[in-house]
């Protein structure tokens, strides 16, 4: 497996490549130190995973997201020396798969990028019903799909897991620490924001209004509700 990481600072890419080598020996660490490289970098040689720095010399981490999220699905972990929240949802929207403070722990970001790569993992299929039907909705447990009046829905992994839990437990409130830890993990079970994000990532690719849901409640306080057919 190969990761890249894009700071512009050596240091950090290099305790992250003896971090990792000790610690996951299968593991390949790429480097990159600005903005331009790392794009060429993810061109290039496909990581499966990239640990990308917010301030970087010739463009902000944000741009180098977007311009990635342009022509690749590649798992983005984000790096900030700033524990600030709008920087956090900012870069949830823009595509990125998570977000660590520096400094930060070893142990604490690799178990982040084995969570992420662990959201890639789809839910197995349900034998009681290959499908779920909601209107123009179809979700289709075998294919790993939704599709919305016939047209297939393009959702990244972790925006499937979660329609996919709400479908399953369609009419039946799922309280948001709940959600975190089925899509996330249980170490995600505080982190509000994320839910916040994909479930509005995940309304506006099935046309859902929230003031006026066909699909997904809001419940105030508690948590979302995929409404029963």
């Amino acid at each position: 497996m190969r990761i890249l990481v894009v700071d512009d600072e050596p240091d950090v890419v290099e305790s992250v490549r003896l971090g990792f080598t000790l610690q996951w020996r299968e593991v390949d660490v790429l480097g990159a130190a600005a903005g331009e490289a790392a794009l060429d970098v993810v061109e290039r040689e496909h990581p499966d995973i990239v640990l990308l720095d917010v301030g970087l010399p010739d463009m902000d981490g944000f741009e180098v997201l977007r311009q990635i999220r342009a022509f690749s699905d590649v798992p983005i972990v984000m790096l900030t020396a700033r524990d600030d929240a709008m920087d956090k949802v900012k870069g949830l929207e823009l595509g990125a798969d998570d977000y660590v403070t520096k400094p930060f722990n070893h142990l604490e970001l690799m178990a982040r990028v084995r969570a992420v790569l662990r959201r890639l993992e789809m839910p197995a299929p349900s034998s009681r019903a290959p499908s779920f039907r909601s209107g123009d909705l179809e979700v289709d447990f075998a294919r790993h799909e939704a599709r919305l009046r016939g047209e297939r829905l393009d959702l990244t992994p972790t925006e499937y897991k979660l329609l996919y839990h709400l479908v399953r437990n369609a009419g039946h409130v799922l309280q948001h620490a709940t959600l975190l830890a089925k899509v996330w993990g249980r170490e995600y079970v505080d982190e509000v924001d994320y839910i916040r994000v994909y479930v509005r990532r995940l309304r506006d690719k099935l046309g859902d209004d929230p003031e006026a849901p066909r699909y997904i409640q809001t419940e105030r306080g508690l948590g979302y509700r995929f409404i029963a057919p």
